[in-house]
């Protein structure tokens, strides 16, 4: 069945095509949901509350540009709801005084997809958001700030502190790699 056919099939309220749209989409969007998530259990809820809205907001696709595009930005959208109602935009970590030390530029190429979604499941809620959204999802800092309800000038700090604490957190799994 096509994706249009799909759409059109929920539209008309069948759960066969509710249930097909799901499992078509639901991998790659639970990927999305594990990176902005603390954990499994939270992108699990995430992914759910997410196809909710896209089962009761589908009406609303107009069938221009990437359905797949429009499912990811819902759940992004869910993701960022559920974090901005516990509001950790200006957490303190630890990591603004990081001392400067110089990390290999390839370090980050040496890690598995799942070590270094770990490591990005790992830090802070406002840094892990500001990243996913801007260096894996392309928005802007404008736009990340909007969507977060922070200042651009936030973001950029965010990112910038979420860059660094990844490089040590990478620095750290090259050391203990190094000493195996």
């Amino acid at each position: 069945m096509s994706e249009h056919e799909l759409i059109r099939g929920c539209l008309r309220g069948s759960a066969q095509c509710q249930r097909d749209l799901y499992e078509r989409f639901a991998g790659k969007m639970y990927a999305v949901c594990l990176r902005y998530a603390r954990n499994r259990e939270d992108a699990a809820d995430i992914l759910q509350e997410g196809f909710l809205k896209v089962f009761t907001k589908l009406d609303q696709f107009q069938f221009q540009g990437s359905f797949e595009g429009w499912v990811r930005r819902v759940m992004v959208n869910t993701a960022l709801r559920a974090y901005q109602k516990q509001r950790f935009e200006f957490e303190q970590t630890g990591y603004e005084r990081l001392p400067e030390m110089p990390i290999d530029p390839d370090a980050m190429a040496l890690l598995s997809e799942a070590e270094l979604l770990n490591l990005v499941r790992q830090l802070p809620d406002g840094y892990r958001a500001v990243f996913n959204l801007v260096a894996i999802e392309g928005y802007s800092h404008a736009e990340a700030a909007t969507l977060l309800g922070i200042q651009e000038s936030t973001s950029r700090s965010q990112l910038t502190k979420a860059r660094r604490q990844l490089e040590v957190e990478v620095e750290k799994l090259e050391r203990i790699q190094v000493t195996s």
